[in-house]
């Protein structure tokens, strides 16, 4: 099976304090579907109060991050399924979960993992 990135930028959700609850716990019901299905891998929220680091070969660390993913943020989950269609069919529900679009991406094949 393959692996599928589902994500989104934190502009997307646009919601009110009010509604946070209801997306929470929206989010949370999809999340648990996926685990009760078998094909949770992982996922969350970045959290944006926490810099992004950069760390080298050597082990030097400096605070930053590529110049092209300094507005990495939002929320993602890895899901592993056994088609795009189905990684469509997933992203649709999360995204009525958390009312917004999200992005799909595949990750490459690895016969290793």
């Amino acid at each position: 099976m393959t692996k599928y990135l589902i994500s989104f930028p934190s502009s997307a959700m646009v919601v009110s304090a009010d509604e946070l609850p209801a997306v929470a716990d929206a989010a949370h019901a999809v999340v648990q579907e996926a685990k009760d299905a078998g094909v949770w891998v992982f996922g969350g929220g970045i959290d944006e109060s926490v810099a992004a680091v950069m760390v080298d070969g050597g082990g030097s660390v400096a605070e930053g991050t590529y110049p092209q993913t300094s507005r990495f943020d939002g929320g993602f989950t890895v899901l592993e399924l056994p088609t795009r269609e189905a990684a469509l069919e997933w992203a649709a529900r999360i995204a009525t979960a958390c009312r917004c679009a999200q992005e799909v991406r595949e990750f490459m094949y690895d016969p290793e993992s």
